[in-house]
């Protein structure tokens, strides 16, 4: 039979039923249309199934997130991963640091491989190949009042990952003024503390837990106080941990309360929480009257090293210090003059590496001597007060403090600080001893 012999009802039908099915398959379609990739589906899916997330619903707002991470050491270095592998959709790092082999043991994010590279793209290249579905940004730049607010207006939250008082101060201060909540951190040794502030601009911020900085030698940092890496670890997914509970909205503006975690890993692990102060009306970031404002931080009126305070170890004069060249040249290297040589580093460093025939004493020990001779011949028996002396530290800092006591307090004339340390010693002197 022909179309012609076919009655035009029944084409009429079978035209009505072939639009309607293309009208189905277009709807079809649209409902096939997904938020995500298949892939990202099977890659986030053991993370949508856990209730607190928000399924989909979560992972978007993960999606669409821009989180950016002030540091990637020690606490960026663990934190920076489990961000990526959530699916934060973008995530920016700044660090004008490059690797060392001494960061290896806590920064696992990179390797040795990677001695003498830029932090920031390091951890780029490890990021990008653990999701490439995430966004990453480098700032290969020191953070400071000129550049931070260009840095900071294309994030939604600030992860503080630093290590002085003066930078989180800058952090926070830009971060209110930005209205931007920040995750900050810290961690020496074998503890570490965390707090969410300026939570939705209406939080606490640094200078509302603590408005006047700490003396400037009471802070240590890892360099000089050492750190356990899986301690300092354990902060950074802290951090991550948090940065996801501030994107999923688990805090809200009801229920968040402000705190500091308090981590201790030795002898036995513990985990405090403390409850908080709110917002400060008298601090000078976010209170009522607030004279830390984006201008005044971008013109440099808001002097953060003045605020902070620095160490001055420059207290010796130059005839009182002696090359690491002419030490070893004129005492180790000769056997005509016998000077005492006195290390001034704490004792487990002393034990770690040190120069034969040498005398350790702290600097806080000499302190508490307060100038009385017989202690100090206690500790070594061969001084009196015309004894030439030598003194050494790790850097060429505290054994300046040392020198001062000794000539200062003891009345000992012949003191002199070897600049630059025993660090330095090893540096351009005796590369086969130790560093650590």
């Amino acid at each position: 039979m022909s179309s012609g012999d076919v009655p035009a009802e029944i084409l009429d039908e079978l035209a009505a039923l072939k639009a309607e099915n293309f009208s189905l398959k277009q709807k079809l379609n649209e409902q096939v249309q997904l938020p995500m990739s298949l892939e990202e589906f099977k890659r986030y899916g053991r993370q949508m199934i856990v209730k607190e997330t928000g399924g989909v619903d979560g992972q978007m707002k993960l999606r669409r997130s821009k989180v950016l991470v002030i540091g990637a050491g020690g606490l960026g270095s663990p934190c920076l991963p489990y961000l990526a592998g959530a699916g934060v959709g973008q995530i920016g790092i700044v660090d004008n640091d490059v690797v060392e082999t001494s960061n290896l043991h806590r920064q696992v994010l990179h390797d040795s491989e990677k001695v003498g590279m830029l932090k920031c793209e390091s951890a780029k290249e490890v990021l990008s190949r653990l999701n490439p579905h995430v966004k990453i940004d480098t700032y290969p730049v020191r953070l400071d009042y000129s550049n931070a607010f260009r840095i900071f207006r294309s994030y939604d939250i600030v992860l503080d990952c630093t290590d002085t008082p003066l930078t989180r101060y800058l952090i926070s201060d830009v971060a209110v003024n930005l209205g931007m909540t920040v995750v900050s951190a810290s961690g020496l040794a074998t503890e570490g503390q965390l707090a969410v502030l300026n939570f939705k601009n209406v939080g606490p911020c640094y200078r509302c837990f603590y408005p006047v900085p700490p003396p400037p030698n009471s802070v240590s940092s890892c360099q000089e106080g050492g750190v356990v890496g899986p301690c300092i670890g354990l902060v950074g997914v802290m951090m991550a941990v948090e940065t996801l509970k501030i994107i999923l909205d688990i805090y809200t503006l009801d229920n968040f309360q402000p705190f500091l975690m308090q981590y201790s890993g030795f002898p036995l692990q513990s985990l405090r929480t403390f409850k908080m102060r709110g917002r400060q009306k008298t601090c000078k970031a976010c209170g009522e009257s607030r004279i830390i404002t984006k201008d005044a931080i971008e013109r440099g009126h808001v002097n953060y090293e003045a605020f902070c305070g620095k160490r001055n170890y420059n207290v010796c004069l130059p005839h009182e210090r002696i090359s690491v060249e002419e030490f070893h040249d004129s005492y180790v290297a000769s056997d005509e003059q016998n000077p005492i040589l006195l290390d001034v580093r704490p004792h487990h460093h002393y034990n770690i590496s040190h120069l034969p025939n040498t005398f350790n004493l702290t600097v806080k020990e000499l302190r508490d001597m307060e100038g009385d001779i017989s202690q100090l011949k206690s500790e070594i028996p061969t001084i009196s007060g015309d004894s030439e002396v030598l003194v050494m530290c790790r850097y060429g800092n505290d054994s300046q403090q040392a020198t001062r006591i000794l000539k200062d307090n003891f009345n000992l004339s012949n003191v002199r600080d070897v600049q630059g340390g025993f660090f330095k010693y090893i540096d351009e002197v005796n590369p086969k001893l130790p560093k650590y």
